[in-house]
């Protein structure tokens, strides 16, 4: 019984010696390697973060649309890192060819099963680099209308005046028609006089009540026209800018200022008829 414990003790302290020469082999032959690549990779990140700072820099210099500049300097990053990472490879003799070998087969593989977020990807690289609209501008995407708050690679986040948040992925946008008003949006309004008054004196009062409201644009003056001649009354047309954030708002207070206008100075808005023959069959 006790020379088969001093048995088992014997090979259970060969099997710690046997680790331990192991593990000693380990760091003689590759500690230094081991330490160079994890210092190699430190000053990749540091590196990294110093050339991200200057392209960044360097681009609100010369003035790049704030998303553009913040892909380009994170893609900057990421490919120091990267390349830094290789170089620590090859300290640490690991052959990179079939790790390249394997990340594309994967990526195929992968692209099968990501086709949506891949094609929305694209799709905001397209949108970031072709500069199709920015922060801060209006667009009108899908019958969707707002300011935009933000774009990404994936999707682009549009706010309108009533506060909510329209999330669209990017490859609905691309390739679709899109309106782009940059930070104002055109209201358009319609009243009828009656063809007993003067369309010019009208126009002249219109002007006059849009004048008088804050939020229109001055840069655009209105523009106010005859549109048609109705049954009952001659159709004027007017159209403004105001900021897309108070749309509905600026809309809602110049037709009743039009119209407090118009009834001010006694120009008469025509209740619409329509004139009724009955015919008989002579009884």
């Amino acid at each position: 019984m006790d020379e088969q414990l001093e048995k088992q003790l014997g090979q259970q302290l060969d099997l710690v010696q046997q680790v331990y020469e192991l593990v000693v082999n380990f760091m003689v032959t590759y500690s230094f390697r081991l330490v160079g690549a994890v210092l190699v990779i430190i000053a990749g990140v540091l590196v990294a973060r110093w050339v991200g700072r200057v392209v960044l820099r360097a681009q609100e210099r010369h003035d790049v649309d704030v998303t553009l500049r913040q892909f380009i300097a994170s893609t900057v990053r990421i490919t120091v890192i990267a390349l830094f990472a290789i170089i620590a490879m090859n300290q640490l003799g690991i052959s990179i060819t079939p790790l390249i070998a394997a990340i594309g087969g994967l990526a195929v593989g992968v692209s099968f099963a990501l086709q949506g977020p891949v094609a929305n990807y694209g799709a905001g690289l397209v949108i970031i680099l072709t500069r199709m609209y920015r922060v801060g501008d209006t667009v009108t995407i899908q019958a969707r209308s707002g300011l935009v708050e933000d774009i990404s690679l994936a999707t682009t986040v549009l706010l309108t005046e009533d506060g909510e948040r329209i999330v669209i992925p990017n490859k609905h946008i691309t390739g679709e028609i899109h309106t782009n008003s940059f930070a104002n949006r055109v209201v358009e309004g319609r009243v009828g006089i009656a063809y007993s008054e003067d369309p010019e004196r009208a126009i002249g009062i219109i002007e006059q009540a849009l004048a008088g409201l804050d939020d229109v644009s001055s840069e655009v003056g209105p523009q106010i026209g005859i549109a048609g001649f109705g049954d009952s009354s001659i159709d004027l047309d007017y159209r403004f800018w105001v900021p897309t954030n108070r749309y509905f708002g600026v809309m809602h207070a110049a037709n009743m200022a039009v119209y407090q206008a118009l009834k001010r100075e006694g120009v008469s808005i025509p209740f619409p008829q329509r004139e009724v023959r009955l015919l008989g069959d002579g009884a």
